[in-house]
């Protein structure tokens, strides 16, 4: 009967006015939950058939959705490892508790923001005890290729903050003017010599001892000089020996006219540079392109080292850890050396809203999520990753105390609903006969 329907929409309506301010309730309560999604409530009708000009009240039943593509504002904060994606895709972390299993890959998650630090294992936790993943870098700080469509490749971005480290030098290049006049016939002939600074593989300072002897002529100027080149990790033995001949033409004096190699690796005129093997393997070294006055030359009456540059590094302490905007995790040391280590990517979704929320706000995805891929960090459909800032709640504490009270007039409305039908069938139950 169609009273019995009131009653019953009344009570639907208490049901989902509650449930609605459950929402809201959840929503106030997490406003100042960094990374918090904002809980909507969806009310919808329910309608039945209706006979014999007969209504029946169907009542109202409410959904609800945690819109997980909504982002709250970026504050800045004080830790280098605080980070907040700026734009689409999500953090991909794991729980502390299941990594420390020891059970194979731990269940990836996703997250927008969090607060790492190092635990005692040197790992990038959160309070709350989820880890950063990303995929390690190679020794030479370059990343390799890992599966996109998978988080088999990912693994917990661990720190070291007591490694040292060193780098060994295997290129240096050498900008260095030769005096024109000692190649001149009746000049001193007297040998130029230079010493550079080069670390070793086991970070140890050695150096290259290099010697420009001129020769001298009877008459006339040669333009020629031999660069003998001595190791002092091989126990100052000769490395390479080469014959330098200059320029003395109106375009191109001073130059580099051709380059023979008595002992050590040959000259490549393509990039200027001859190998010689120190102690701990070969080393590039750079003298300059024939024609071109970006290495060595023969100018004036000077010897003058103008610019001389290399690789490698000395032995240093790790000093701080920094993620740029692209995901690299940059570890940076005392000596001026910063290593990539990691890379952190940023996974997307098709629709994010299909996942499944968890504690912490992490979230899982879902069949109804889509497929999820993992992207380098501002590439593709993906934003940029922010260090030194988290993300704001989503929620509006404004409009959720204005749907609050819009909820609290509903309800009482549906109890007044109830209390009506209440009198209405008292009134029935009064009538005699």
């Amino acid at each position: 009967m169609t009273i019995s329907s009131s009653l019953n929409a009344g009570v639907a309506g208490l049901s989902a006015n509650a449930t609605r301010l459950a929402a809201i309730s959840d929503n106030i309560a997490n406003s100042a939950t960094y990374g918090y999604r904002r809980m909507e409530s969806d009310f919808h009708s329910m309608v039945t058939s209706s006979s014999g000009g007969a209504y029946s009240a169907g009542g109202v039943r409410a959904t609800t959705q945690r819109l997980i593509d909504e982002r709250g504002s970026l504050v800045s904060t004080s830790n280098a490892t605080d980070l907040a994606v700026r734009g689409r895709g999500m953090l991909p972390v794991a729980l502390a508790s299941e990594v420390g299993l020891g059970r194979g890959n731990a269940q990836m998650l996703l997250t927008t923001t969090g607060s790492f630090r190092t635990d005692a294992q040197g790992y990038l936790t959160s309070e709350s005890g989820l880890m950063l993943l990303g995929w390690p870098a190679s020794p030479d700080g370059s990343v390799p290729p890992f599966p996109r469509d998978t988080s088999d490749g990912l693994e917990p971005v661990q720190i070291n903050v007591n490694q040292l480290t060193g780098e060994p030098t295997t290129s240096m290049s050498l900008g260095v003017n030769l005096p024109a006049t000692e190649t001149e016939a009746g000049a001193a002939g007297d040998t130029q010599d230079l010493s550079i600074e080069y670390f070793d593989n086991l970070g140890r300072s050695e150096s290259l001892q290099i010697e420009f002897v001129p020769t001298v002529p009877a008459s006339g100027t040669s333009n020629e000089w031999t660069m003998i080149i001595h190791d002092t990790a091989s126990g100052g033995a000769v490395v390479g020996e080469y014959t330098l001949t200059f320029d003395d033409g109106r375009a191109s004096g001073g130059t580099l006219q051709a380059v023979s190699a008595v002992s050590g690796g040959g000259y490549d005129p393509t990039t200027g540079s001859v190998i010689v093997n120190v102690a701990g393997g070969p080393m590039e070294i750079t003298i300059g392109e024939l024609g071109t006055s970006g290495g060595l030359t023969q100018l004036s009456d000077s010897f003058a080292p103008l610019q001389i540059s290399k690789d490698g590094s000395p032995v240093g302490n790790m000093t701080s850890v920094e993620v740029d905007a692209n995901g690299f995790v940059h570890a940076f040391f005392d000596t001026g050396v910063t290593r990539t280590i990691y890379q952190v990517p940023l996974v997307d979704l098709p629709n994010p809203n299909g996942m499944v929320s968890l504690d912490h706000q992490t979230y899982a995805p879902s069949p109804e999520s889509g497929s999820y891929f993992l992207w380098d960090a501002s590439d593709g459909p993906t934003g940029d990753i922010v260090s030194y800032a988290r993300e704001e709640s989503a929620t509006d504490v404004a409009g959720e105390l204005t749907d609050m009270i819009q909820t609290q007039r509903a309800y009482s409305s549906n109890a007044k609903v109830i209390q009506t039908v209440d009198e209405m069938l008292q009134e029935t139950t009064n009538i005699k006969r």
